[in-house]
């Protein structure tokens, strides 16, 4: 999930990240930030709130009923304003999209979306993701997760707050089911190293890409977005990586 950047002027260091920053005692996936909800968002939750919002539970979610039918489900964590999340669901009919989202506006947002466009196949829930995956889904639960430019804190004092790191992967691994698999994408190049050397470094992964650095060509699934248009416009980059649970 993208939350705002520290805005001091620190520069960030030029010294070869770590593997692992010293890991934030509670794992969270998100961090809560200001926003202001426009009307149509406000309207949103109270329109299409009870068909798309399933409500955090310290139970396990029955998932055949939240969706009305039996799908693979796909784990999207911090969706944003969910541009992205709408048109994967659109493209993959097929499969159930169980997003987490705690930023209000963006949980309007895409309400709006899945009303407005009938998306029927996602289900919100505005709640931390691994509070959700352990006591909602549990283990060996999901055929996929996305997590897609989750910030990259930049500032090296920060790095201990970034998401991918080795105690969550491994968390994560074991809630996917063999066969299943992780898709993370990133447009800051040494985020994408750390997320690399992470998930290599899981034994529950294995890399689908046979390039040499590791890194997938974007899934045809994956839409481009704005602001991913205009950063490849000026040169800058953008690093997929699709890992398997064995």
């Amino acid at each position: 999930m993208t939350t705002p950047e520290d805005t001091s002027t620190t520069p960030v260091s030029d010294a070869p990240e770590a593997t692992d920053a010293p890991f934030m005692r509670t794992i969270k996936t998100y961090v809560l930030r200001a926003g202001r909800m426009g009307p149509g968002q406000t309207r949103a939750f109270e329109q299409f709130g009870p068909k798309f919002l399933v409500p955090y539970s310290a139970e396990r979610l029955d998932v055949q009923a939240s969706f009305g039918r039996s799908a693979p489900l796909i784990l999207e964590i911090g969706f944003g304003m969910g541009d992205a999340t709408a048109k994967i669901a659109q493209v993959r009919p097929d499969d159930n999209f169980l997003c987490c989202e705690v930023h209000e506006p963006g949980v309007g947002a895409l309400l709006k979306r899945c009303g407005e466009e009938s998306i029927a196949n996602i289900r919100i829930v505005q709640h931390d993701a691994i509070e959700v995956m352990d006591n909602m889904l549990g283990e060996n639960s999901l055929d996929g997760v996305h997590i897609f430019f989750p910030d990259p804190w930049h500032k090296s004092r920060h790095h201990k707050r970034r998401l991918i790191q080795s105690p969550f992967i491994q968390r994560l691994a074991r809630h996917i089911k063999p066969g299943g698999y992780l898709h993370l994408a990133t447009d800051w190049q040494p985020y994408s190293e750390q997320m690399m050397a992470v998930l290599r470094a899981e034994a529950l992964l294995v890399n689908t890409s046979d390039a040499a650095d590791g890194f997938a060509a974007k899934p045809d699934y994956r839409p481009l977005t704005k602001f991913e248009n205009r950063g490849l416009k000026l040169g800058h980059g953008v690093w997929d990586l699709v890992f398997r649970r064995v």
